[in-house]
């Protein structure tokens, strides 16, 4: 039963994804229409050969890739050292600041974005990759914080313990001893971060103006061609596609860790 219930449910995400991929070979004027005997008349993987050969299209995956991945590793090392302070510290305050940080999870960033963008634009940090990352990171460490603060208070402290008996340092003892324990964690918080980094639009098409520097969310809307706004479908059909490639090999590849690591995010210490 679950089986059945289960592949009927991949099959419903799975249509429009391969929808998508198959109307992406078609020609242009057939994409529009409905599908008839001859929808597939000289189909071929032209869009394709055309986004990569008359569009920019390899530099908006670099931006993306270069954004995304920075993020998410400034986001990872940030949120582990944060996570552990929470976790492992006892300070005056230290309840009001993890909750000050769950709080900030309730604010969408789009009601920030004017004066985030008056700040920036001060600091010299619009039609910036770096400032996009730190953009990025911003709004992506509260979840990093409350995820790794949990994956470390579920993690003993008797281990600690024993590292501080034969010598070892606080910062010894978090590389050396707890790293392993905290990877899913860790990679939780790094996979999440990539994937709102990558899918992320308002704010790249905010803060990067210059066409070099967009991402590829930003880029697909310069596949809008011709007069009067004329949609290139095919185009926009090859590009979504070739973009959703990152998202399903990583989470693929680290899908156990993302399981485990939402796991350890759930526990209350």
């Amino acid at each position: 039963m679950f089986i059945a219930v289960g592949c009927l449910l991949s099959l419903l995400f799975a249509g429009p994804l391969v929808l998508a991929v198959i109307r992406s070979f078609q020609r242009e004027a057939q994409i529009v229409q409905p599908p008839n005997p001859h929808s597939f008349d000289g189909a071929g993987p032209q869009s394709y050969v055309d986004i990569f050969t008359k569009l920019p299209f390899v530099e908006f995956l670099g931006n993306s890739l270069l954004v995304s991945l920075g993020s998410a590793v400034a986001t990872a090392a940030i949120a582990s050292l944060a996570g552990y302070g929470l976790a492992r510290f006892r300070f005056r305050g230290a309840g009001i600041a993890f909750g000050v940080i769950l709080l900030a999870l309730m604010v969408p960033f789009q009601a920030l974005l004017t004066p985030i963008y008056l700040e920036f634009d001060a600091l010299g940090l619009t039609d910036s990759r770096l400032g996009l990352i730190i953009f990025y990171v911003t709004f992506n460490l509260p979840f990093g914080v409350f995820v790794m603060r949990n994956t470390f208070a579920a993690v003993p402290r008797e281990l600690e313990e024993a590292a501080y008996v034969d010598g070892d340092s606080v910062v010894g003892t978090l590389f050396h001893v707890l790293r392993p324990l905290a990877l899913p964690g860790v990679a939780t918080v790094m996979i999440f971060t990539f994937l709102a980094c990558w899918n992320e639009f308002i704010g790249a098409f905010l803060f990067l103006s210059s066409e070099d520097k967009q991402t590829l969310p930003v880029g697909l809307l310069n596949l809008i061609q011709g007069g009067f706004g004329e949609l290139r479908f095919g185009y926009v059909l090859a590009g979504s596609v070739i973009s959703l490639l990152p998202c399903v090999i990583v989470y693929i590849t680290f899908q156990r860790y993302y399981v485990q690591g939402l796991a350890a995010g759930s526990l209350k210490n």
